[in-house]
């Protein structure tokens, strides 16, 4: 052993020098207590261990580094290598053997197990000791914990694979340069994406540029290099061309770093390989302009929306479609909705602004007003589009115009509810059609018997033949009436109803009217509750409820209920009309309001038209209300009118179903012995001869006949009647111009005119009135409502006989 190693050791151990030692040796100690006290700074171990006994001694720091308390004996060498890592241990017990046999000092390396469980990696330098006869008696060394150094240099080792690794899973390749020593320098992804395998990477940049950049790529490189070596600074981003070595060729992004320190420069670079990106993005761009092409073949805008609801971006079809240039954008959104009917404006806003799901589709309609002032139908769909943070960020949609398949379905639909209605019409034509023929043949076929048999029909058998045209013919004007008051319902031409009507008077007037029809049916009439007030009409009202309590009548049963409640609610008054017959089925129920629909009843010779319960719908409907029926096979069923109520009450007047509405003038008391002329201006002659024999059955009126207007004024002028009758389709001039040329005439101003006419609609009736006519009188005429209308006018005197 080489003598000035094993005293350095020694002293560094802390042996003190031994006996005879010479001066040069106690000047020595000086020094060595110097080192000593270097080594306690530095935190330095230092241990013998004696191959005799097999302990090591420790100085404190030795201890220290194990997490022992210090031992006066020392640690038994085995306890020593129970510390020692398990991988650690042969390697440490080889240098220690060889450490034996050599003069020179060894390095060990070795993991121990600190105390606290964790393990401190140590370097350890050691040599051995001899005795005076050159016998190795010990080994001696020192000890450093380098474990948080070792720890720092895992951890840069690690980070440096973990960015390897990174970089290599990216596709990123990373590479160094000296230009000044021609040192290039490449990772392994730099190899890859070159293609280059094993080969070195090239020294000079006009050499990479010559083997691996795309010729149309070389000069933008080369100047983007030069321009960052000239700067000697900053950072150069570069996308070009490689060409590899396998003949393909890649797209690449670079960037670039530059060092300089003491005038040596380095460049330092990623490459990524963007081949992949820039065909999607190309692929993005074509299918962008596909998608531009199609919408614009299509006349379809997009537009874009800020959430704020304030800016709005449009492409070009979106002003193409209001008839505008294209202009600078964002717009503004007021400036946009100034472009939308005014009409449409507020609702617009409103679903532009509404919250949406990511996923949720918003769709609808409105007009777009055009320079010229005329409007364009709209369709839009949009959209929002979501953060990260699923946060709404825009609100993205498209325009296009439907103003012509809005318009094409408007006319189809047009066209199919006139096909419906058409077909309807038809339908009820083919009815009425059937009702009609039915009493026609009874009037036709009894009055072709009386003409044939003549005078020698027996008088019994011609009364009772004219009594069967006469029933039919009554049973048709019922018909033609009832059919006229389901139209006129049904037009939406009357006048809505804001009369407030007590249901008391009302439902007493009309029980009296079913009685008889009740006990010829055998069927007991009950109101249980008359309150309420509604708004209606008093005669649309009785007629509802005729009709309705005349069919629960008919279609009940000998010993049968009907009764009728009524039941005030909030709004509105429940009339409820309820029967104790044979019910309907479900399938009845669905044809129940169908005009001439008996549901059978006509094989049962029950008598109707089949058109009551449309009306009772059609009036109910006028009124404001809803109708609603429920009923079961064998068990009855219930009818529920349900009509606005009203706040204050007046009395129902009572007037007589069917009754011709008075004369307005009053009677006037002629003189005994005088007539009253009555002028009839009419072009019909049956319809004259019925008149003129009414009126002849009066030998105080005498009758005067004009067949047209202008004869018909004349005759007016120059007689003054007092009644004048005009029918209202006369052959050179209407009824309505008779009229106004008479009221104009200072002569026939104040004549009492009546309209005479078959016209039966309540728009007819009323325009008439309107006109000034003083009333007005349906054909075919009630002979006794005509006489009543007469006595009304002149007071009464001898008639003939009633006809009927």
């Amino acid at each position: 052993m080489n003598p000035l190693h094993s005293r350095k050791l020694q002293t560094i151990a802390g042996q003190a020098p031994g006996e005879g030692e010479d001066l040069g040796a106690l000047h020595g100690s000086e020094t060595s207590a110097q080192l000593r006290m270097a080594v306690d700074l530095a935190g330095i171990a230092s241990w013998r261990h004696d191959l005799a006994t097999g302990l090591i001694a420790n100085n404190v720091h030795g201890w220290a580094i194990l997490g022992l308390a210090p031992r006066s004996q020392g640690l038994a060498a085995s306890e020593f290598r129970a510390l020692l890592h398990p991988d650690d241990e042969a390697e440490v017990l080889r240098l220690s053997h060889l450490a034996r046999h050599t003069d020179q000092p060894l390095d060990i390396a070795a993991r121990v197990r600190h105390s606290d469980g964790h393990w401190r990696f140590l370097m350890v330098r050691c040599a051995s000791q001899r005795d005076a006869q050159g016998a190795v008696v010990a080994l001696v060394g020192v000890t450093m914990d380098m474990t948080e150094r070792f720890s720092h240099s895992q951890r840069e080792t690690e980070l440096s694979r973990r960015l390897e690794m990174a970089a290599s899973a990216a596709g990123v390749g990373v590479w160094s340069f000296q230009p000044d020593r021609a040192d290039m320098h490449w990772d392994a992804q730099m190899r890859h994406l070159h293609g280059a395998g094993d080969a070195p990477p090239p020294v000079r940049l006009s050499a990479y540029l010559e083997r691996f950049v795309h010729p149309d790529d070389r000069a933008a490189v080369d100047d983007g290099m030069r321009t960052l070596l000239a700067r000697r600074a900053g950072l150069l981003d570069l996308d070009f061309r490689v060409m590899r070595l396998d003949g393909s060729t890649r797209r690449v992004a670079s960037r670039t770093s530059l060092e300089s320190q003491d005038d040596q420069v380095t460049l330092y670079g990623v490459l990524l390989d963007v081949t992949d990106r820039h065909q999607a993005e190309e692929r993005l761009r074509e299918a962008d302009q596909r998608i531009a092409l199609a919408t614009r073949g299509a006349g379809i805008g997009t537009w874009e929306l800020s959430m704020d609801g304030q800016l709005v971006w449009w492409d070009d079809q979106m002003f193409r479609m209001r008839g505008l240039a294209p202009r600078a954008l964002p717009l503004r959104t007021q400036d946009a909705l100034q472009m939308v009917h005014p009409d449409d404006r507020d609702q617009l806003m409103r679903n532009l602004l509404s919250d949406l799901e990511p996923e949720q589709l918003a769709n609808y309609e409105f007009r777009v007003v055009l320079p010229d002032g005329k409007h364009r139908w709209i369709a839009s769909r949009s959209s929002v589009t979501c953060d990260e943070l699923g946060q709404s960020v825009r609100r993205i949609g498209i325009n296009w115009d439907i103003t012509e398949a809005r318009a094409t379905a408007a006319e189809r639909q047009e066209k199919l509810l006139a096909r419906r209605e058409s077909q309807g019409k038809s339908q009820f034509l083919a009815r009425m059609s059937h009702e009609l023929r039915t009493p026609l043949n009874a009037v036709i076929g009894f009055a072709k018997l009386l003409i044939a048999e003549g005078e020698q029909a027996h008088a019994e058998t011609a009364r009772q033949r004219l009594g069967h045209v006469l029933s039919a013919g009554e049973h048709l004007l019922g018909l033609i009436n009832e059919v006229l008051d389901l139209s006129s319902l049904e037009s939406g031409e009357l006048p809505k109803p804001g009369q407030a009507v007590a249901l008391g008077p009302v439902i007493d007037e009309v029980l009296p009217l079913v009685e008889s029809l009740a006990a010829t049916h055998e069927v007991t009439l009950q109101c249980v509750r008359r309150d309420g007030s509604v708004v209606g009409d008093p005669t649309r009202l009785r007629q509802v409820l005729i009709n309705l309590l005349s069919n629960a009548i008919k279609y009940n049963r000998p010993g049968g209920l009907v009764s009728v409640d009524t039941l005030v609610e909030a709004d509105s008054v429940l009339i409820q009309v309820r029967d104790t017959g044979r019910g309907m089925s479900a399938q009845q129920l669905q044809q129940l309001f169908e005009p001439f629909n008996r549901l059978g009843a006509e094989r049962e010779g029950i008598d109707g038209t089949g058109i009551g319960l449309a009306i009772v719908r059609a009036a109910v409907q006028y009124m404001q209300g809803t109708v609603q029926v429920t009923s079961r096979p064998d068990e009855g069923t219930c009818f529920e009118v349900r009509l606005p109520r009203a706040t204050e009450t007046v009395p129902g007047q009572v007037v007589r179903p069917g009754a011709k509405p008075p004369l307005s003038a009053g009677s006037l008391e002629a003189p005994t012995g005088r007539s009253h002329d009555v002028l009839y201006i009419e072009d019909n002659s049956v319809n004259m001869l019925i008149v003129a024999a009414l009126v002849g059955r009066r030998p105080d009126l005498v009758f005067h006949e004009a067949g047209d207007g202008a004869r018909g004024i004349a005759a007016a002028q120059r007689l003054r009647p007092a009644l004048v009758l005009v029918d209202m389709q006369l052959p050179d001039m209407d009824g309505i111009e008779v009229l106004r040329q008479l009221r104009a005439h200072p002569a026939t101003a104040d004549l009492r005119c009546v309209a005479l006419s078959a016209n039966a609609m309540p728009l007819d009736i009323h325009r008439a009135l309107d006109a000034g006519f003083d009333a007005y009188w349906t054909k075919p005429l009630d002979f006794d409502a005509f006489a009543s209308e007469l006595a009304a006018q002149f007071g009464p005197a001898p008639i003939l006989p009633s006809v009927t």
